[in-house]
């Protein structure tokens, strides 16, 4: 199957384009965008990728759903777009970012900028449909998201996991801790940030993990 993803993505994850599962989900996705409002636009269904080629990433965010709210979702897990109000997890994450690392709090939400530096801001289900979160859920893309933690933590070296919540810390299981940092707390939500992810640090605490094995740090 010819999937329009960024190139050495698509070297690495071929085989799972092939598998019958996949197959099911495309047919399902393209069902749903012809027939439903569904976020994030099409064309950046794999925005995460085609901003952090395979060989740079060297932090990955695991976030759950899409944003469904008019003009937020833009392929990036926590991102919105230029000009959206911050939703409030990313509100959250950037008072944390402020604390940790003395870094002001930017104008806008959009986390490209993180991607470009080697951060896969990956959502474990890609797409949903319009004010229904969840609703593309047990589709199919865990099962490939699940192959992208995998393929991160088996063939690259280093890499920093940062896992807010029950469902990411769910997946810790994956990585080899001897050969990567696993960051865990619980999710920046208004819900639970106040229970350990306020003073987490992880912020720096990736970058000095990052400095030790000689990469750059991310600029966050």
């Amino acid at each position: 199957m010819d999937v329009k993803i960024e190139q050495s993505w698509k070297q690495q994850l071929q085989n799972e384009f092939e598998k019958p599962y996949f197959i099911q989900l495309t047919e399902f996705v393209r069902s749903e965008y012809q027939t439903q409002k569904i976020y994030p636009p099409a064309k950046l269904i794999f925005n995460a990728f085609d901003q952090c080629p395979f060989d740079q990433v060297k932090v990955v965010i695991l976030g759950q759903d899409p944003y469904h709210g008019p003009g937020q979702a833009h392929g990036l897990c926590f991102s919105v777009n230029d000009g959206v109000e911050f939703p409030p997890s990313l509100r959250n994450i950037f008072k944390e970012i402020k604390d940790d690392t003395g870094a002001p709090i930017p104008a806008s939400g959009n986390l490209t900028r993180w991607a470009q530096q080697g951060v896969l801001l990956l959502n474990a289900t890609l797409t949903v449909r319009a004010h229904l979160a969840g609703s593309h859920q047990k589709r199919g893309w865990e099962q490939f998201t699940d192959a992208v933690i995998h393929l991160v933590a088996d063939r690259l070296e280093h890499v920093v996991f940062i896992l807010w919540g029950n469902y990411a810390i769910s997946k810790a299981g994956f990585v080899d801790q001897q050969k990567h940092l696993v960051l865990q707390s619980v999710h920046p939500s208004p819900l639970s940030a106040s229970r350990g992810f306020f003073g987490n640090h992880q912020f720096s605490k990736a970058n000095n993990y990052l400095i030790k094995h000689r990469k750059e740090p991310i600029i966050w």
